[in-house]
């Protein structure tokens, strides 16, 4: 199959099969997980184009992991729920959710759900060209890959987010309040030390000296910058 990835987070055997079946026949690909910290490490290392979360987990409350999530990612959650009532969507909503499905439910509404869900984060995602260019990078939104000179790099979700908004403003100084924002969503504006670690972590596979970075520069007390290969003599 070649359809988006899904997560679905559940605990109950059955919904999974029905999820999964339902999921499958059209295309999708699915990944499971039953609680709260195998969601957490499926999210990271699978890199789900889509979450679908229960919110009664054996080991925490969906919302707790919906917060969680929401740290660093901004991937589509559709929460799928036996709570009908009011305050308990509009908390999901709050915290993060996209959508909210309350069970039972039919296919055609869930399916209906999910293409709404992905097309409205396509639409928010990285706009411009599918393959960018910057300097000796080129990223590919398509494909979710990264080369530096001719060879592919590993990024881990994050450093992937975090280069591509980046590349997105190309010769830009973008504030650590601006960054954080656009990689790991608005509660995190004031968490700095994220953006210091994954920005170390980004210039030792992208730049050749780590240490005198030539490509993702700091603006000091303000913020990053990825530099414009254009205005660079060749290395």
């Amino acid at each position: 199959m070649t359809g988006p990835l899904v997560l679905v987070v559940e605990d109950e055997q059955s919904m999974r099969r029905f999820l999964r079946a339902a999921l499958e026949s059209h295309d999708y690909r699915v990944t499971e997980a039953t609680t709260c910290e195998e969601a957490l490490r499926a999210a990271t290392s699978h890199n789900p184009e889509l979450v679908l979360l229960d919110l009664g987990l054996p080991d925490g409350d969906g919302l707790s992991l919906l917060e969680r999530l929401r740290e660093w990612s901004r991937v589509p959650i559709v929460v799928l729920s036996a709570r009908g009532r009011e305050q308990d969507k509009v908390a999901a909503l709050d915290t993060g959710a996209d959508d909210y499905l309350t069970k039972p439910f039919g296919t055609g509404e869930l399916l209906a759900r999910l293409r709404v869900a992905i097309r409205h984060a396509a639409a928010s995602g990285p706009t411009g060209e599918v393959v960018a260019t910057v300097g000796p990078i080129s990223i590919d939104h398509g494909k979710r890959e990264v080369r530096v000179r001719g060879e592919l790099v590993h990024l881990t979700p994050i450093e992937f987010r975090l280069l591509s908004v980046l590349a997105r403003h190309a010769d830009r100084v973008l504030t650590h309040r601006q960054i954080l924002k656009e990689v790991w969503g608005p509660n995190a504006q004031t968490q700095t030390h994220y953006l210091r670690v994954y920005m170390a972590q980004l210039r030792r596979k992208v730049e050749r000296d780590p240490a005198r970075p030539r490509w993702l520069v700091t603006e000091p007390d303000v913020g990053y910058r990825l530099r414009d290969g254009d205005k660079l003599e060749p290395p």
